[in-house]
């Protein structure tokens, strides 16, 4: 790989707008999912407003759906990027989530958003894989550092661009306000497929491995050397998914129910929730890029170990008992400082740790079967809740999630650091 050229540079736009246009889809079903929910059953029910439980139950089953499709998506995207090529793929991903998150617009079923939030969760987990595998392959390894961060900042805007939509949205149409219009805009991401597939080639280390050798078989990546790697990265993506996903999906109606609590109308309650997003993301837009330059000062394993021990004492902190609205927006930001800061070392970390023919498959598999591990403890946390129609019964469940950062700091230890040339071999 050479220093930065037309190519690389080009790899890595193409990279981080499908990274924030992951992050825009995917994020607005985070900040919308109990006002969505709620407005399908009661259509469903004839203006009958639903039982609360059912929609959190409900709207956590969604969630937990789509991220089985996003390690589904992973994987299987995975593969076609090892033989299709990651530019090809990143395009057909990015063309699957773009249709899929406006057809939400359509939805009068609770079932159907299930299924729409599936197939998009499909196309947001190969995009993950290719362009990961897209950017290591084209940028040197000296610019890995804010590369890995720059990246994770794409997904980063992304899901501030969605807090921005659902903001403007609700404030214009106020009580007449469809949670669903907001996921037309998801629609847009389709128009960046054009200028991929005119402007993106494929990386030369991929086209030169095509040519001279068959693509390995995927039982290769539990074999040798591979087996290690992909056990140790599985484990500590299922933990680092896992909590991060639970304060995602679970945060939003923390607040929501504190101000309920506190006597807010929804929309003004709707407001509160974007403007608080807003706010904690963007912190952990510094987040990334401290998280990749203290990998690069001390190494990715202690540096995920720092990151893992932090995190647990923001969770800890924050949930031992339901926050306040006066410090709810303080201890947001510092969980997305570290829960969320440790993000931006995956994108450039993972995929050199795989030889060039199964290196997008090995970096959706490993990264995203944590989605499968997230799924199930997004419906976990309802038991360990209690109640997730309390501020006490989410708080709970955020807490009890937030355990998980100690067999994380374990798993650290043993973690590999990649190759200084920037790629396996």
């Amino acid at each position: 790989m050479q220093a930065r050229s037309p190519s690389s540079t080009k790899a890595l736009i193409a990279a981080w707008l499908g990274w924030a246009f992951d992050g825009l889809d995917g994020y607005l079903y985070i900040i919308l999912a109990v006002p969505l929910v709620t407005r399908l059953l009661a259509e469903q029910n004839g203006g009958v407003a639903p039982d609360p439980k059912d929609v959190g139950w409900k709207a956590a089953l969604i969630q937990a759906t789509f991220l089985v499709g996003w390690a589904v998506g992973g994987a299987v995207f995975g593969r076609i990027g090892d033989r299709l090529g990651r530019a090809r793929t990143l395009t057909l991903t990015v063309l699957t989530y773009a249709i899929f998150t406006g057809a939400v617009y359509f939805a009068t079923s609770w079932w159907h958003l299930l299924i729409f939030r599936f197939i998009a969760a499909l196309g947001i987990g190969g995009e993950w894989a290719a362009g990961s595998a897209l950017v290591s392959e084209t940028l040197h390894s000296k610019h890995r550092a804010w590369a890995s961060a720059t990246l994770q900042t794409g997904y980063i805007v992304g899901c501030i661009a969605a807090s921005f939509v659902v903001k403007w949205m609700s404030q214009w149409w106020q009580a007449d306000f469809d949670p669903r219009m907001p996921f037309l805009v998801g629609i847009v991401p389709a128009l960046l497929t054009l200028w991929i597939r005119s402007a993106v080639p494929e990386p030369e280390s991929w086209v030169k491995a095509v040519g001279q050798s068959a693509a390995p078989r995927v039982r290769e990546l539990f074999t040798g050397r591979l087996a290690r790697v992909t056990i140790l990265l599985t484990l500590l993506t299922s933990i680092a998914l896992t909590t991060a996903w639970a304060f995602l999906f679970f945060g939003p109606q923390l607040i929501q129910k504190l101000g309920k609590a506190a006597g807010m109308e929804k929309p003004e309650t709707q407001v509160l929730v974007s403007r608080i997003s807003i706010i904690y993301l963007t912190v952990n837009i510094f987040a990334n890029y401290f998280a990749t330059y203290l990998a690069r000062f001390i190494g990715y394993r202690f540096a995920f170990f720092l990151l893992m021990l932090s995190s647990l004492g923001a969770f800890s902190l924050a949930f031992h008992s339901p926050p306040s609205l006066h410090n709810v927006t303080l201890l947001y930001c510092v969980i997305a400082f570290f829960a969320l800061g440790l993000f931006g070392l995956f994108p450039l970390y993972i995929p050199p740790l795989f030889p060039v023919l199964v290196r997008t498959l090995g970096a959706g598999f490993t990264y995203n079967v944590g989605r499968l591990v997230s799924a199930a403890g997004t419906l976990l946390a309802l038991i360990a809740g209690d109640s997730l129609g309390t501020a006490e019964g989410v708080s709970h469940a955020l807490w009890w999630i937030g355990l998980l950062f100690i067999p994380g700091m374990v798993v650290c230890l043993f973690l590999p650091e990649p190759p200084k040339d920037g790629a396996a071999t």
